[in-house]
Protein backbone atom coordinates (compact mmCIF):
# COMPACT_ATOMS: atom_id res chain seq x y z
CA UNK A 1 0.00 0.00 0.00
CA UNK A 2 1.50 3.26 -1.10
CA UNK A 3 1.46 6.64 0.53
CA UNK A 4 -1.28 7.87 -1.81
CA UNK A 5 -3.46 4.88 -0.87
CA UNK A 6 -3.02 5.66 2.84
CA UNK A 7 -3.87 9.32 2.26
CA UNK A 8 -6.90 8.28 0.21
CA UNK A 9 -8.10 5.94 2.98
CA UNK A 10 -7.62 8.62 5.64
CA UNK A 11 -9.46 11.14 3.48
CA UNK A 12 -12.34 8.70 2.92
CA UNK A 13 -12.57 8.03 6.67
CA UNK A 14 -12.67 11.75 7.40
CA UNK A 15 -15.32 12.29 4.72
CA UNK A 16 -17.46 9.47 6.18
CA UNK A 17 -17.10 10.92 9.68
CA UNK A 18 -18.03 14.41 8.46
CA UNK A 19 -21.07 12.97 6.68
CA UNK A 20 -22.15 11.15 9.86
CA UNK A 21 -21.81 14.32 11.92
CA UNK A 22 -23.84 16.23 9.34
CA UNK A 23 -26.56 13.55 9.31
CA UNK A 24 -26.65 13.50 13.12
CA UNK A 25 -26.99 17.28 13.31
CA UNK A 26 -29.74 17.22 10.69
CA UNK A 27 -31.67 14.58 12.67
CA UNK A 28 -31.25 16.59 15.88
CA UNK A 29 -32.72 19.67 14.17
CA UNK A 30 -35.66 17.66 12.85
CA UNK A 31 -36.32 16.11 16.28
CA UNK A 32 -36.23 19.52 17.93
CA UNK A 33 -38.69 20.88 15.34
CA UNK A 34 -41.13 18.01 15.95
CA UNK A 35 -40.85 18.41 19.73
CA UNK A 36 -41.53 22.15 19.49
CA UNK A 37 -44.51 21.52 17.25
CA UNK A 38 -45.93 18.96 19.73
CA UNK A 39 -45.78 21.58 22.50
CA UNK A 40 -47.61 24.03 20.18
CA UNK A 41 -50.31 21.44 19.43
CA UNK A 42 -50.83 20.76 23.15
CA UNK A 43 -51.28 24.52 23.55
CA UNK A 44 -53.79 24.56 20.67
CA UNK A 45 -55.77 21.76 22.34
CA UNK A 46 -55.85 23.70 25.60
CA UNK A 47 -56.94 26.92 23.88
CA UNK A 48 -59.70 25.16 21.96
CA UNK A 49 -61.01 23.53 25.12
CA UNK A 50 -60.71 26.73 27.14
CA UNK A 51 -62.66 28.74 24.57
CA UNK A 52 -65.28 26.05 24.18
CA UNK A 53 -65.40 23.23 26.78
CA UNK A 54 -68.10 21.61 24.63
CA UNK A 55 -65.76 21.46 21.60
CA UNK A 56 -66.52 18.59 19.25
CA UNK A 57 -64.16 15.77 20.36
CA UNK A 58 -63.48 14.98 16.69
CA UNK A 59 -61.77 18.37 16.33
CA UNK A 60 -59.51 17.62 19.28
CA UNK A 61 -58.85 14.07 18.04
CA UNK A 62 -57.35 15.45 14.83
CA UNK A 63 -54.83 17.37 16.91
CA UNK A 64 -54.13 14.33 19.11
CA UNK A 65 -53.53 12.20 16.02
CA UNK A 66 -51.09 14.84 14.75
CA UNK A 67 -49.16 14.60 18.04
CA UNK A 68 -48.97 10.80 17.74
CA UNK A 69 -47.74 11.04 14.14
CA UNK A 70 -45.00 13.43 15.25
CA UNK A 71 -44.09 11.20 18.21
CA UNK A 72 -43.63 8.27 15.81
CA UNK A 73 -41.40 10.41 13.58
CA UNK A 74 -39.32 11.37 16.62
CA UNK A 75 -39.03 7.73 17.69
CA UNK A 76 -37.76 6.74 14.25
CA UNK A 77 -35.34 9.67 14.04
CA UNK A 78 -33.94 8.95 17.52
CA UNK A 79 -33.38 5.33 16.50
CA UNK A 80 -31.56 6.50 13.36
CA UNK A 81 -29.52 9.03 15.37
CA UNK A 82 -28.46 6.36 17.84
CA UNK A 83 -27.56 4.11 14.89
CA UNK A 84 -25.22 6.81 13.57
CA UNK A 85 -23.67 6.90 17.03
CA UNK A 86 -23.37 3.08 16.98
CA UNK A 87 -25.80 2.05 19.70
CA UNK A 88 -29.39 1.24 20.61
CA UNK A 89 -31.23 2.26 23.78
CA UNK A 90 -32.72 -0.54 25.87
CA UNK A 91 -36.49 0.02 26.23
CA UNK A 92 -36.49 -1.46 29.76
CA UNK A 93 -33.42 0.02 31.50
CA UNK A 94 -32.31 2.81 29.10
CA UNK A 95 -28.80 1.34 28.77
CA UNK A 96 -26.76 2.19 25.67
CA UNK A 97 -26.00 -1.10 23.90
CA UNK A 98 -23.83 -1.67 20.83
CA UNK A 99 -26.07 -1.71 17.76
CA UNK A 100 -24.82 -5.17 16.75
CA UNK A 101 -26.53 -6.80 19.73
CA UNK A 102 -30.14 -7.94 19.87
CA UNK A 103 -30.41 -8.12 23.67
CA UNK A 104 -29.42 -5.76 26.47
CA UNK A 105 -26.29 -6.76 28.37
CA UNK A 106 -27.59 -5.13 31.56
CA UNK A 107 -31.17 -6.45 31.88
CA UNK A 108 -31.51 -8.99 29.03
CA UNK A 109 -34.44 -7.25 27.31
CA UNK A 110 -34.81 -7.57 23.56
CA UNK A 111 -33.55 -4.42 21.85
CA UNK A 112 -35.76 -2.53 19.39
CA UNK A 113 -35.43 -3.01 15.66
CA UNK A 114 -37.14 -0.82 13.06
CA UNK A 115 -38.26 -4.00 11.27
CA UNK A 116 -40.32 -5.13 14.28
CA UNK A 117 -44.10 -4.98 13.78
CA UNK A 118 -44.54 -3.04 17.01
CA UNK A 119 -41.59 -0.67 16.54
CA UNK A 120 -43.84 2.33 15.85
CA UNK A 121 -46.14 1.70 18.83
CA UNK A 122 -46.16 4.48 21.42
CA UNK A 123 -46.20 4.51 25.18
CA UNK A 124 -49.73 5.74 26.02
CA UNK A 125 -48.97 8.37 28.67
CA UNK A 126 -45.42 9.43 27.96
CA UNK A 127 -45.14 12.78 26.18
CA UNK A 128 -41.69 14.20 26.49
CA UNK A 129 -39.17 16.37 24.75
CA UNK A 130 -35.76 14.85 25.27
CA UNK A 131 -33.84 17.82 23.86
CA UNK A 132 -34.87 20.16 26.62
CA UNK A 133 -35.45 17.52 29.33
CA UNK A 134 -39.05 18.58 29.72
CA UNK A 135 -41.48 15.84 30.63
CA UNK A 136 -45.21 15.84 30.05
CA UNK A 137 -47.25 13.09 31.64
CA UNK A 138 -50.84 12.76 30.48
CA UNK A 139 -51.85 11.26 33.84
CA UNK A 140 -50.05 13.82 35.98
CA UNK A 141 -51.90 15.12 39.04
CA UNK A 142 -49.44 17.97 39.41
CA UNK A 143 -50.98 21.38 39.99
CA UNK A 144 -49.39 24.35 38.24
Amino acid sequence: MGLLDKIGDASKGLTDKTKSISEANNLKRKILYEEERIVEIFTDIGKKYYKNPNEDPANLKVLCDDIDTRRRRIKKMRFELNGIRGYKICPKCDAEVNERFQFCGRCGARLPDMEDDDFMSLEPNDYYTESSNQFFNADSNQNY
